[in-house]
């Protein structure tokens, strides 16, 4: 009898470089920084910092772009108007879709790199942020990688690195330190995108993040990721919150309760019934609240809240052996037109 072994994970013969995909997108930010209002600058050592919404306006479109950033390049995320199928009470809405989604949202556009440095290593002020981006799969600290198997194979005469961070301030040098040393970067390879929630950019870049939510609830399912071979999702877009706290609240409802999801797996139909049941938002406790006040009720501890919540508001999903699609969820465009919404 020979020896069981492992299976091999899905994704580790994958020749897709997410970091290499995105050098074009990079490049275009960089180009028409003052068209997109950002600002780009390099610190002394040659890395290059983009300020999308802290000492500038930004933009939804430089928003939009960071988006597709966030996602290696692997993901198309557009405006879509009022009208047609987006005519549903809210003027403006994000189309966000992917024929590689569990790499584009789950190797790369997921906020799970912790970077933290204490108030003496970043001058008098405690600093966390959740990296997101391509660079995660060059450092690939998180437990999600050896799940995935993936790790960008970018070639090291081609190295280079962008990580996203929803901050509201330049990360200390510290930080930028730790993730030049566990990317295998040099300064000059590597950009730090800085996009604030309460900003224009931040807002828009957060909500672009509608597939990657059903995708990472996915995995909290257990469903065979490698299964998942296409997704297109869509979500209200809110204007920016007050503050931090508003701007989390908008951001997250938007998808919970306005996020809609499409996705075509190659399972059976037993399987795919299933994570359309399991899926949306309203399968929480925690549902019929916006998240701002959830928060605030769980004492500001995301461990708090029902895990269940952090889903879109509405799924399909398709099965490629049977042909059979299954639907599950509805949108609440009550509840976000209540908050966001001032009657003139």
């Amino acid at each position: 009898m020979s020896e069981s072994t492992a299976p091999t994970p899905a994704f580790s013969a994958s020749p897709i470089s997410v970091n290499a995909g995105v050098l074009p997108l990079l490049r275009r930010l960089v180009a028409e920084a003052d068209r997109l209002r950002v600002a780009v600058t390099r610190d002394t050592s040659g890395v290059t910092f983009v300020d999308a919404g802290i000492s500038v306006p930004g933009s939804i479109e430089a928003g939009v772009l960071i988006g597709e950033i966030c996602m290696g390049g692997l993901g198309k995320v557009k405006l879509a108007a009022q009208g047609g199928p987006f005519d549903q009470g809210w003027p403006t809405w994000l189309e966000v879709s992917s024929s590689q989604p569990v790499l584009a949202c789950l190797a790369s556009q997921y906020a799970g790199w912790s970077l933290a440095a204490s108030k003496e290593e970043a001058g008098g002020k405690k600093f966390f942020s959740l990296g997101s981006g391509p660079a995660r799969a060059l450092a690939a600290k998180e437990a999600l990688f050896a799940e995935l198997g993936y790790r960008d194979p970018i070639t090291a005469d081609a190295r280079s690195g962008v990580l996203v961070l929803e901050v509201d301030r330049v990360p200390p040098p510290v930080v930028v330190e730790k993730i030049l040393r566990d990317c295998g970067l040099q300064p000059t390879q590597l950009t730090l995108i800085m996009t604030p929630t309460k900003s224009l950019a931040g807002t828009t870049q957060v909500v672009a993040r509608v597939l990657e939510v059903a995708l990472h609830k996915a995995h909290e399912l257990h469903f065979a990721l490698e299964q998942i071979v296409d997704g297109v999702a869509s979500a209200p877009l809110p204007s920016p919150g007050a503050d931090g706290l508003d701007a989390m609240g908008r951001t997250n409802d938007a998808i919970l309760y306005g996020g809609r999801v499409h996705l075509t797996v190659d399972a059976d139909d037993e399987a795919a019934r299933g994570l359309a049941k399991a899926l949306p938002s309203l399968n929480s406790r925690d549902y019929g609240r916006g998240f701002a006040d959830i928060f605030k009720a769980a004492e500001y501890d995301f461990y708090k809240i029902d895990g269940a919540l952090f889903a879109p508001a509405e799924v399909w999903v398709s099965s490629l052996s049977s042909g059979k699609t299954w639907h599950a969820g509805k949108m609440n465009l009550e509840l976000l037109r209540g908050q966001w919404l001032d009657e003139a």
